[in-house]
């Protein structure tokens, strides 16, 4: 994927009988000094996707910068420094970066070997609220298990 790519959110719908999971509790664009860094919420690829779609279907601009790791078949999410303190999420991890090799800078590649930008970065200062992550992380386990039980 191209790394000058914008994300332009989706705009709000119910579409599939998905309202909405959370409220916007900060601005888009808040969180992220580029000299602090952000921390990076991980979790495996098939749940950051569904994620990913939930917060795109929002009824806010709730999802920030997201990184594809191919080797690790994870998906990374910026998300505001001081989220790892707080991040208890089972089957996700949440890393401190305080500013090591995390760039929100369109020009500069991914910090991680071998990923990819899923979501680019279009500002410096842009990061997923920690807790509309946390309701689209939540949400999505459970689409996965209903799935996985139709089987």
């Amino acid at each position: 994927m191209e790394t000058s790519q914008r994300v332009v959110p989706r705009t709000p719908s119910t579409a599939a009988g998905h309202a909405p999971t959370a409220e916007c509790s900060e601005p888009p664009g808040a969180g992220c000094d580029p000299e602090a860094g952000c921390d990076v919420v991980s979790v495996p690829t098939r749940q950051g996707l569904e994620a990913v779609d939930i917060l795109r279907r929002g009824a806010c601009e709730a999802v920030g910068p997201v990184l594809h790791d191919d080797g690790d078949d994870t998906l990374g999410f910026v998300v505001p420094p001081g989220t790892a303190a707080a991040w208890d999420v089972p089957g996700s991890t949440c890393t401190e970066t305080d500013g090591r090799g995390l760039s929100l800078d369109l020009n500069v590649e991914p910090p991680v070997e071998g990923s990819d930008w899923l979501l680019p970065p279009g500002e410096a200062d842009l990061a997923t609220d920690p807790a509309v992550l946390r309701a689209a992380l939540g949400e999505a386990a459970r689409l996965i298990e209903a799935a996985d039980n139709c089987r």
